[in-house]
C-alpha cells in the first residue's frame, strides 16, 4: 500500500513537472512568434514572460556554434535579418528544454530619404539586359546577362556604339563586374564561375570558381582592398582579389524595419556601397562596416516608365561620374546622371 501511495505521488508530481513545462515553451513559443515580425534593434533585451523567467534557473541562447546567456541583442552574436536560434532553459525542477526560434534584427535608426534632382540623360542601348555596370574616365564598361546574348562591353558615355565587346560562350549568364587596378572581375548567375579580363582589351585573363559561400553571382564592386560581392540574399560577401574563391568575411545588411534580400548590382563610392534590390525601385546606401543601410533613393518615377511593359525590365546599374551617380536598368533606353540635393 505504502509503495502504491508512492508511485501516485511520483505520477502527481511527473504530471505537474510536464504541465508545467508545456507552459513555460508555450509561453515562449507565444512570445517569439509575437516578436518574429517587429523584430529587435541592437542593444534591445529579451522581455521573457514570466511563466519562462520564474520557472528558470537558466536560460541561454545558442546560435550556430555560439552561445550566450545575456539576453541583450549584441552585435557580437547577432546579426542583421533572421537569426536561427535555439533557447535552452534548465527549469528550477531540474528539466532542460529546448526550443528553436527566428530572432529578426533591424537597425536601430531609420534610413534617410535621399532626394536628387536628374541632371542629364544619355542613350543606351535598350537590348541590353544588364547585370554589371561602372565607369572610368568617360568610358562605360557594362557586363549584359541572359544566355546566348551574355556579353562584357565598353563604350563612351553618351554613345551606344561600343569600343570593346567581349561576347561570352552561350551557356554563360553573365552578371556583376568590378575594376581593380588593370583588371575587370566578372561574376556568372548560375554557371559557378568567375572570369577576369584585362580592362583595355576584355581579353580574358583567367578563371575561377565562384566561394562555395554562395551559390549563385549576382552584383559586384571593389572597395580598393577587397571586391564586394552579394547571391540573392542580404548578405555582402569580401573577396580577396588575388584570390576570388575565398571569402574574407561576410556582411549582412539591415535596415531599420525592412531586411533588404535580392540585393543585387552593387557600386562601392567614397566609402560607402550603393546597392539595388531586385524588383525594388530603390538604390541602398550601405555602410560597409555594420551593414547598415543610411540611406535610400526612390527611383520609382523613373523605373515605372521601363516596367509597365515588362516587369523584368527593372532598375539595375550603378556608376559615379564624379560625384554624381549614373543609373540606368535592364533593357533600359536610357542612362540617367542625377546630383544629390
Amino acid at each position: 500500500m505504502k509503495k502504491s501511495v508512492l508511485t501516485g505521488f511520483a505520477a502527481v508530481l511527473l504530471l505537474v513537472s510536464c504541465k508545467n513545462d508545456k507552459k513555460i515553451l508555450d509561453s515562449l513559443a507565444d512570445y517569439n512568434h509575437s516578436m518574429e515580425e517587429k523584430g529587435y534593434r541592437f542593444g534591445d533585451k529579451l522581455n521573457l514572460p514570466q511563466e519562462v523567467t520564474e520557472n528558470a534557473e537558466s536560460i541561454s541562447i545558442s546560435f550556430g556554434d555560439k552561445e550566450t546567456s545575456s539576453l541583450t541583442i549584441d552585435p557580437k552574436f547577432f546579426e542583421f535579418g533572421d537569426n536561427e536560434v535555439t533557447f535552452n532553459i534548465k527549469t528550477k525542477g531540474g528539466e532542460t528544454l529546448t526550443q528553436d526560434a527566428t530572432i529578426n534584427v533591424f537597425s536601430k535608426t531609420p534610413e534617410q530619404d535621399i532626394s536628387y534632382k536628374i541632371v542629364a540623360e544619355y542613350p543606351h542601348n535598350p537590348e541590353n539586359f544588364v547585370e554589371g555596370f561602372l565607369m572610368e574616365g568617360n568610358m562605360v564598361y557594362e557586363s549584359d546577362g541572359l544566355e546566348k546574348a551574355s556579353q562584357l562591353i565598353k563604350y563612351p558615355l553618351g554613345s551606344t556604339a561600343t569600343v570593346t565587346t567581349e561576347k561570352q560562350p552561350e551557356d554563360i549568364f553573365s552578371e556583376g563586374i568590378a575594376m581593380a587596378g588593370d583588371k575587370i572581375y566578372q561574376l556568372t548567375y548560375r554557371n559557378k564561375i568567375g572570369f577576369v579580363y584585362d580592362k583595355n582589351t576584355l581579353k580574358k585573363i583567367s578563371e575561377f570558381p565562384l566561394p562555395n559561400e554562395f551559390g549563385e553571382g549576382w552584383g559586384l564592386t571593389y572597395d580598393g582592398k577587397n571586391l564586394i560581392a552579394d547571391s540573392g540574399s542580404n548578405d555582402l560577401y569580401f573577396l580577396d582579389p588575388g584570390n576570388p574563391s575565398k571569402v574574407v568575411k561576410t556582411l549582412p545588411v539591415g535596415g531599420n524595419k525592412t531586411i533588404y534580400s535580392q540585393i543585387n548590382e552593387l557600386e562601392y563610392h567614397n566609402g560607402f556601397i550603393y546597392a539595388n534590390v531586385w524588383h525594388q525601385p530603390y538604390i541602398l546606401k550601405i555602410n560597409p562596416a555594420t551593414g547598415e543601410v543610411v540611406g535610400k533613393f526612390d527611383f520609382t518615377k523613373i523605373t515605372e516608365e521601363y516596367t509597365k511593359n515588362n516587369t523584368e525590365h527593372v532598375l539595375n546599374g550603378i556608376a559615379f561620374k564624379g560625384d554624381n551617380m549614373l543609373v540606368t536598368g535592364k533593357n533600359w533606353s536610357k542612362i540617367y546622371e542625377v546630383a544629390f540635393q
